[in-house]
């Protein structure tokens, strides 16, 4: 009779393709959970209902009493949830995902099937645009420092003028705006106090009232801000006696 029997191994052949679209698409699925997770945790930065609580609120309502009770000058707290609605942003979200994307997923896209090749690339391209119009989170990421800086200024300048910052007896309407979106403080002075204080001053408060935002507090920010100026104009425009108040002391919190 025949010899025994004996089972030869037979290795699985290493295949470079598969393991680079596994990589692939486990990287883009991390990089995709991350950015949305990080965008829906941030979002209340970006609402502008409800990012200042009630004791916010009259924090801010006390630090303007106080620093206009010792000067003439006029303070105005604005925070808006965006300046300007950035719809190229989520054009760009809708550009980046598709490129990267079909990158990363380059091994699973039915590439000998053009029609279904590009629906799943449109899914991939709507995608980033739905997410960017979802969690403005997630939009920031795709609008560029220089167009958040210039649109928060001009809005900025806009609101100095609606809101009659510009037409104080003394000159002395000063205006601290927040914008959340664009993530921008911008404190704008009329003539009367610029021309005693000087850009450095503005810059200083610029900066403290971010330093408070950065802290993840709007308000710390706010009354940081308030009351240097306050400072600033009791020593330049000082309370005097029948001096009344041109500007409501209020804050004014809007969705844009």
């Amino acid at each position: 009779m025949g010899g025994g029997w004996s089972a030869g191994g037979h290795g699985v052949p290493f295949d470079p393709w598969t393991l680079a679209g596994q990589i692939g698409a486990a990287v883009f699925l991390v990089l995709l959970a991350w950015m949305v997770l990080r965008a829906f945790l941030h979002r209340s930065r970006y609402r502008a209902v409800g990012v200042l609580s009630p004791a916010d609120t009259e924090a801010v309502h006390a630090a303007l009493v106080e620093a206009e009770r010792r000067t003439v000058g006029e303070v105005l707290p604005v925070v808006i949830e965006r300046a300007d609605p950035h719809p190229g942003a989520e054009w760009l979200a809708a550009l980046s995902f598709l490129l990267v994307g079909s990158s990363l997923l380059i091994a699973w896209l039915p590439w000998s099937h053009p029609a279904w090749l590009l629906l799943a690339q449109l899914a991939i391209g709507a995608l980033g645009f739905g997410l960017a119009r979802a969690l403005p989170g997630l939009k920031r990421l795709f609008i560029a420092e220089e167009r958040a800086t210039a649109v928060a200024e001009e809005q900025a300048l806009q609101e100095f003028y609606r809101n009659g910052l510009h037409r104080t007896e003394a000159g002395t309407g000063v205006l601290l705006f927040v914008s959340l979106l664009e993530r921008r403080a911008i404190v704008l002075a009329d003539e009367g106090i610029h021309a005693r204080v000087g850009p450095d001053f503005w810059s200083e408060t610029d900066r403290a009232v971010l330093e408070g935002i950065r802290r993840g507090s709007l308000r710390d920010g706010l009354v940081a801000g308030i009351a240097r100026v306050g400072e600033r104009l009791a020593e330049h425009f000082p309370w005097r006696d029948g001096d009344r108040n041109e500007i409501p002391n209020r804050l004014i919190v809007r969705r844009e």
